[in-house]
């Protein structure tokens, strides 16, 4: 899907929030926000199609493939999600933790999703160090100080992956809402055995999340959290390939960078590999069909 993108850039947060109303009341939804990024100055840039009515058509399989549209140092959010209360979760550049309105541009985006009735929204892929951030009126926890990253929003809780570790992590609602902060209540819910996990795909699809680990690919099935996590496929492949997200009954998104003992880096934007009928077991012969000859 080619899309031409149209770049918003606003002064700070209140004029984010001004600028998003209008965006919406122009036909914009959480659907066709491409890219969120901050740069060094603290200024909040915005990419969405130029086209109307392709916001209605792109799928978050399809944002993942984009190139951000500007060039230079931008501190990039990969999604921003709603949580029960008035809580909100974001992943992004490790970087915008330097910033001091990183927070609140998340509190606004949140708040402008609940004019959608949505829960989140995912943004375009970056290559950037990882981190992630619990935040609500007054307090914000980075969770990668104790080596929570790539957070993924589930029914009933959020997953996560840790830092040069081979297990996922669960974080319920239920103790969350207990605890008030998100520093306990973590629990192990699944061993890879492929080694460290190094890329968490940005969302469950079906009850299917597929890590990206030392060795290879594996999907897991977490209807069931967190009393059992199934493996439902595993793919040897040499490092350096993840897969970020996939399109709503279709290709598989699929990145590729380097191995660091943190995550991947070097990010590029992913490309959409395999069919509807295709299954992860099947993505290494997709990725040979797809490479240049």
């Amino acid at each position: 899907m080619t899309v031409q993108i149209c770049v918003s850039r606003f002064r700070d947060p209140a004029a984010l929030a001004v600028g998003l109303r209008d965006l919406r009341r122009a036909g914009l939804t959480p659907r066709g926000l491409l890219f969120v990024a901050l740069d060094p100055r603290g200024e909040i840039h915005l990419a969405t199609p130029e086209d109307p009515e392709q916001v209605a058509s792109v799928r978050v399989g399809e944002k993942l493939s984009l190139v951000p549209p500007w060039a230079g140092l931008f501190y990039h959010f990969d999604a921003i999600h709603r949580l029960p209360g008035d809580a909100v979760l974001w992943n992004g550049d490790l970087r915008l933790g330097e910033s001091a309105v990183a927070a609140e541009v998340a509190g606004v985006i949140a708040d402008w999703l609940k004019g959608s009735s949505a829960k989140n929204v995912f943004l375009g892929c970056a290559s950037h160090t990882p981190g992630s951030w619990w935040g609500r009126p007054g307090a914000v926890e980075p969770l990668h100080v104790d080596g929570f990253v790539d957070c993924v929003v589930t029914a009933s809780g959020v997953l996560a992956r840790k830092i040069s570790d081979a297990h996922l992590h669960y974080l319920p609602f239920a103790a969350l809402a207990t605890a008030g902060r998100p520093a306990a209540g973590w629990c192990e819910v699944f061993r890879s055995e492929l080694g460290a996990i190094l890329l968490v795909e940005r969302r469950v699809m079906g009850y299917r999340l597929v890590l990206t680990c030392e060795h290879g690919l594996l999907e897991i099935e977490v209807r069931h959290l967190p009393d059992l996590v199934i493996e439902t496929a595993r793919v040897l492949m040499r490092p350096g390939f993840g897969v970020v997200g996939r399109v709503d009954g279709g290709a598989f998104a699929v990145t590729t960078g380097t191995v660091e003992s943190w995550g991947l880096t070097n990010l590029s934007p992913a490309m959409l590999v395999g069919s509807p009928t295709q299954s992860l077991a099947e993505l290494p012969k997709s990725l040979r069909a797809a490479a240049p000859r």
